[in-house]
C-alpha cells in the first residue's frame, strides 16, 4: 500500500489538520464564495485578492503584499531584489534553508544571488554569527520557526539584535515565515511585533492555514511591485489565483485563532512525552506548535513501524522520516494541529506505546517500508 492508501484507513492520526477531501474542500469553497458573492480575479485584478493581499500587509505592519504562486519563487525573488538594491550579491542563509534543503539549487542555477551559510546547522544562528562574515551582505534570510531543526526559534531578545545588527549594516533582512503564525503563539507576540524590523516576510496559504497553495510576499508597495513583475516574468502569472486565495481566505481568521490552542496542546504534548524516554524531543522546550521526535532506530524501521500500527491498529503516527547523525536512529516530525488538539490523552498514548512497543522488539516490524 502507498502511504496515502495507509492514512486513509486511519481512525486516529497524530500530525496536522484533518485532510479534507477535494469535494469537501471544493464544496466549502463553492458555499463560502456563494456567501461572500466571490468573483473571480484576472491576473491578480480583483477584490477578493486585493483585500486579502491588503489584510495579510496591514497583520504583518508592511505597506503592501503581493499573491505568488509558490513561496519557492517568492523566497528567492525577494532575496534577488534585495541584493540588488544592497549592491552585493551575497545573501546569507541558514545551513537548513529551505532554499538550501529544497529548491534544488534555483537561487544559483537561475543567477539570483550568490549565497553564504552562516552558524551551526543545530541551532538557530545569532547576530554573532552575522557579525564575524567579513563579507558585505547584500541580505540575510531568517527563517520562523525552523522547520528542519524542530521548529526552533531565536530567544526574543537574540532576534532583537539580529534586526538591530542587519538595520547598523543597511543589510535587507528577509522573513521565511512560512509558519510565522505558529511562531507568534510560541513567541506569544503578534505575528506584527515578529515582523517590524524585516525589510519583507513570506507567509504559506497552505501549511498551518490549510488552503491548496500560493503564498503572499510583503514589503514596501516600491518593493512588491518589483516582485510581483518578477513572478510574471518567471511564469507565475496566472489568470486566476482566486482558488487559492480563496481556499486560505474562507478559513484564515480561524486558523490564526487557534493557533495558541495549537501551543498549548504542544506544551501538554511535551508534559506526556516526558513519559517515554525512548522518545527524544527537539527542541527542548515548545517554541511553536511542532516539534521532532528522535528515534533509537533507523528511518527504514521507523517508517516500517509506522506502516504496520497504520496497517493493524488504523493509527497514523507521522508523516515523513530522516536519517538521524548516529547510526540506527531517526527523526520525525509533528505538527500540532487540529487532530492533536482534539485528541483525548488516552488516545495518544496508547499510540505512543504502541510506537515504544514496536521500537523495543525488533522482531515486531514484519512488512517493508515505503521508499
Amino acid at each position: 500500500m502507498t502511504d496515502a492508501e495507509l492514512l486513509k484507513l486511519c481512525h486516529t492520526v497524530l500530525p496536522g489538520h484533518r485532510a479534507k477531501t477535494p469535494a469537501e474542500m471544493f464544496s466549502s469553497m463553492a458555499a463560502w464564495c456563494e456567501a461572500n458573492d466571490v468573483a473571480h480575479d484576472v491576473y491578480g485584478n480583483g477584490e477578493l485578492i486585493q483585500q486579502f493581499e491588503q489584510k495579510i500587509a496591514s497583520l504583518l505592519g508592511y505597506e503592501a503584499a503581493v499573491f505568488c504562486i509558490s513561496g519557492t519563487m517568492a523566497q528567492v525573488t525577494a532575496l534577488r531584489l534585495a541584493c540588488e538594491d544592497r549592491g552585493s550579491r551575497l545573501a546569507a542563509l541558514h545551513p537548513t534553508s529551505h532554499i538550501f534543503v529544497h529548491e534544488k539549487s534555483n537561487y544559483q542555477l537561475l543567477d539570483h544571488f550568490d549565497a553564504l551559510q552562516v552558524g551551526d546547522r543545530h541551532r538557530p544562528f545569532t547576530a554573532a554569527d552575522l557579525a564575524v562574515i567579513p563579507d558585505r551582505l547584500g541580505a540575510v534570510g531568517l527563517e520562523l520557526p525552523m522547520r528542519e531543526i524542530g521548529g526552533q526559534v531565536p530567544a526574543w531578545d537574540e532576534l532583537e539584535a539580529i534586526k538591530a545588527h542587519c538595520r547598523s549594516r543597511n543589510v535587507h533582512l528577509h522573513m521565511d515565515g512560512a509558519r510565522l503564525w505558529e511562531a507568534a503563539a510560541g513567541y506569544k507576540h503578534s505575528a506584527k511585533e515578529i515582523a517590524s524590523g524585516f525589510d519583507s516576510a513570506y507567509v504559506s496559504l497552505y501549511k498551518g492555514i490549510g488552503g491548496l497553495g500560493g503564498a503572499m510576499l510583503a514589503g514596501t508597495e516600491r518593493f512588491v511591485a518589483r516582485a510581483a513583475e518578477w513572478f510574471r516574468r518567471q511564469g507565475g502569472n496566472v489568470i486566476h489565483r482566486s482558488p487559492y486565495v480563496v481556499a486560505a481566505a474562507m478559513q484564515f481568521d480561524q486558523r490564526l485563532a487557534e493557533m495558541p490552542l495549537y501551543f498549548r496542546r504542544t506544551e501538554r504534548l511535551y508534559e506526556t512525552l516526558r513519559d517515554y524516554p525512548l522518545i527524544k524531543v527537539n527542541p527542548a522546550r515548545p517554541q511553536a506548535n511542532m516539534l521532532h521526535l528522535h528515534l533509537p532506530v533507523s528511518r527504514e524501521r521507523a517508517l516500517a513501524i509506522r506502516n504496520e500500527i497504520a496497517r493493524d491498529h488504523k493509527v497514523w503516527l507521522f508523516g515523513r522520516a530522516a536519517h538521524g547523525a548516529l547510526s540506527d536512529t531517526s527523526l520525525v516530525e509533528l505538527y500540532v494541529g487540529d487532530n492533536l488538539a482534539r485528541m483525548p490523552d488516552h488516545d495518544l498514548r496508547a499510540a505512543l506505546d504502541l510506537l515504544v512497543a514496536a521500537m523495543e522488539n525488533p522482531a515486531w516490524v514484519t512488512i517493508t517500508p515505503s521508499p
